[in-house]
């Protein structure tokens, strides 16, 4: 094997690893990733993909062929419910229609698409953008020191070894991640919850289905709890299996004593017909968790995804919250090693994202006592919040926002209510450019935007000073100009909460830097202000620590 010498190395490739490859790549930033299997996710995890997730795959190109994807394996905008068994009675209808209640937020859709499905397209995004991937490859060690992160990753099928030289590494090695073990980092919250298994199998059940257009179906009966997913055509699907016996006080080992017969049983009793046939592919065993790491930095080295944070499945937030992960460091990482900020920009990662997921973790485990364990019920535990509020509606507070006078401190809200404020995710808004529909979220992926309404020609000289000042790019759009974007919807001022002369700075990953509600707040903080104390830049010169940026390459 050769030795590597890289801007950034990705120790785990799955969703949240190639999610990271790919975004680093939309900014110019090459990356290696090493991933210990030797190829793609194989069993179908992951398989509800929230608004938000899509919204950054978006920016990554990959929203079509996602979709596309989804379509081949399951029925589109498929309902949540739960069941005794598939043949018998209905419990309730958590969700008739996936998408019901949230079109009006976002350009993109739920939809269902499992890792086998989607971590191919993302590699492929990810190497069209300049990552180099290694499976089959193990981290075998690594250091850190003042200028980068010295690794050791070995063959697994030759045990060759090679050195690997990176600016930075991002550990995406899963919920039992070895790098966060050896670099200390414990974790809080609630350890096993349940040894649980999902069973993979092959039977006809489309009968049963009796032309119902389900996407996750819950199973709770005296034999067993646990959820259901089929895939088109109605033959095949997975079983995931979380208790045994008595609902109220179930058995959460499921791995003593398993066998394929049993395994086979099972499935049957979630079918609720003996009659059908099934076969059982293969089996896998997992652990239910709740916790998270009580740091996401260590130097030079972030956690990302499951290495971060672990969560029951319900609500299916596990692998959209690593995506958000990703999008969140991607752009501080490419302002970084390109000078266009100081490294004091990482820690915001920790503070912006460490809280995010103890809500989110917190939401998943009250959703997993509310619908699977009412057993492990607590005075104490989060009350439910909207699924809305979680994936589009959290908010950061960091040194990279400029918080709003009025900021009371929560963190998270109604996202039609954001209103465009400090730490927020900014707004979908229907613009129209040249006939053709288009989001506000479309505007932002690559540099911070300066969002104003009409006719506002100060604050793109503002802009430009501070572009010029700075030696960043910034992108100015006046919502409603001719020749420019017009405000389809109507109401842009007040989806962003600013006057006809306010304005607002977006951050690359799609969230509110700073907002100026009149012209007249422009006065005591001006665009240049706010950029330098977010860069970092206060006490040192822009593009002072500006790092090479090369293509992965043998050393």
């Amino acid at each position: 094997m050769n030795d590597y010498d890289v801007p950034v190395l990705i120790v785990g490739g799955s969703l949240v690893g190639m999610t990271s490859a790919a975004l680093l790549g939309t900014h110019g930033i090459p990356s290696l990733v090493v991933e210990r299997h030797r190829s793609s996710a194989i069993h179908p995890r992951a398989a509800l993909i929230l608004q938000r997730s899509m919204e950054i795959l978006r920016t990554a190109g990959l929203e079509e062929i996602i979709s596309a994807k989804s379509a081949e394996q399951f029925d589109q905008d498929a309902a949540i419910m739960s069941v005794e068994t598939l043949a018998g009675e209905e419990i309730a209808w958590h969700l008739p229609k996936l998408n019901d209640g949230v079109r009006d937020l976002s350009p993109c859709e739920r939809l269902f698409a499992t890792q086998v499905a989607i971590e191919p397209v993302l590699k492929g995004r990810a190497q069209e953008l300049g990552a180099q991937t290694l499976f089959g490859t193990e981290l075998v060690s690594f250091e850190q020191d003042a200028d980068g992160v010295t690794a050791l990753i070995r063959d697994r099928d030759t045990g060759e070894t090679s050195t690997v030289r990176a600016r930075y590494m991002l550990a995406a090695d899963g919920a039992h991640s070895p790098t966060r073990d050896r670099l200390g980092i414990s974790r809080v919250g609630h350890g096993v919850l349940s040894k649980s298994i999902t069973i993979y199998f092959r039977a006809d059940v489309k009968e049963l289905l009796r032309g119902r257009n389900l996407g996750v179906i819950m199973v709770v009966n005296p034999t067993l709890q646990g959820f259901f997913r089929i895939e088109k055509p109605y033959k095949s699907g997975f079983l995931a299996v979380h208790g045994l016996g008595d609902p109220l006080n179930p058995n959460s080992d499921i791995w003593t004593d398993l066998t394929e017969e049993g395994c086979v049983d099972l499935v049957r009793a979630a079918l609720g017909d003996d009659s059908i046939a099934v076969e059982i592919d293969d089996v896998m065993r997992w652990q239910a968790t709740a916790q998270v790491a009580e740091r996401m930095q260590s130097g030079r080295i972030f956690l990302v995804g499951d290495a971060a944070h672990s969560m029951p499945p319900y609500g299916g937030y596990g692998g959209n919250t690593g995506i958000h992960d990703a999008h969140n460091l991607a752009w501080k990482l490419a302002a970084v090693i390109k000078g266009d900020a100081q490294p004091e920009l990482l820690s915001t990662y920790d503070s912006e994202r460490r809280p995010v997921a103890g809500f989110t973790v917190a939401q998943a485990f009250s959703r997993y006592v509310a619908r699977a364990a009412p057993f492990l019920a607590t005075d104490d535990m989060e009350p439910l919040v909207s699924d809305a509020n979680i994936d589009l509606g959290y908010r950061y507070r960091s040194t990279a926002v400029t918080a709003d006078a009025d900021d009371l401190g929560e963190l998270h809200g109604n996202p039609r209510e954001s209103k465009g404020r400090a730490g927020t995710r900014a707004p979908h808004h229907p613009i129209e450019l040249d006939g053709e529909i288009l989001s506000t979220l479309d505007l932002f992926g690559r540099n911070f935007v300066l969002l104003t309404g009409s006719n506002q020609p100060a604050w793109h000289e503002r802009a430009l000073r501070a572009s010029k000042a700075l030696d960043i790019d910034i992108d100015v759009h006046s919502i409603g100009d001719s020749g420019g974007y017009s405000d389809a919807g109507g109401g842009f001022s007040d989806a962003y909460g600013i006057s006809a002369t306010g304005a607002v700075l977006v951050r690359p990953d799609g969230f509110v830097a700073w907002r100026a509600v009149t012209d007249a707040d422009a006065t005591d903080v001006s665009i240049s202000a706010v950029l330098i104390d977010l860069l970092g830049h206060a006490s040192q010169a822009p593009n002072s620590n500006a790092e090479d940026i090369a293509q992965p390459q043998p050393a």
